[in-house]
């Protein structure tokens, strides 16, 4: 069972870290310089969309296993990787939704674009760290199931 859960950490863990790479590397930057008005329809759009059932199993799974890995292993580099997981997770909820919420109340796009990208950083760095250490072979040293 541990070598499911592990497996599991590592998938939503390391998709959770690509979704955030994306917006990082891509998404957000098609939308800078876009005429405010543009800018702002397009992020209150996708803040509905992504709020799925897929999506949220990604970005609520990929803690929750990382911490119930923890019940197995709790190797430096496991408890550092599930602490990273949960921190993506608090930093969304603490600093980008209520960016995201200040935008869809009529924020204008220069109170958000810049805090929100540098809380987007650091949770993608949180979310990257999180699955380059549950993929790494001395994490997990010992998996029983």
């Amino acid at each position: 069972m541990s070598e499911v859960v592990l497996t599991g950490a590592r998938l939503l863990n390391g998709v959770t870290a690509g979704v955030y790479i994306a917006f990082l590397v891509a998404f957000m930057p098609a939308l800078h310089g876009q005429p405010d008005e543009v800018y702002a329809r397009v992020m209150n759009r996708l803040n509905v969309v992504i709020v799925n059932p897929v999506f949220l199993a990604f970005f609520l799974g990929a803690p929750l296993l990382a911490l119930i890995l923890l019940g197995w292993h709790r190797s430096p580099l496991a408890i550092t990787a599930a602490c990273l997981a949960v921190a993506a997770v608090v930093i969304t909820f603490a600093a980008n939704l209520p960016l995201n919420d200040a935008l869809a109340n009529g924020g204008s796009v220069s109170a958000f674009e810049k805090p929100w990208l540098i809380f987007h950083t650091l949770r993608t760095l949180a979310a990257t760290g999180a699955f380059v250490l549950l993929s790494l072979p001395g994490t997990v040293t010992r998996v029983s199931g």
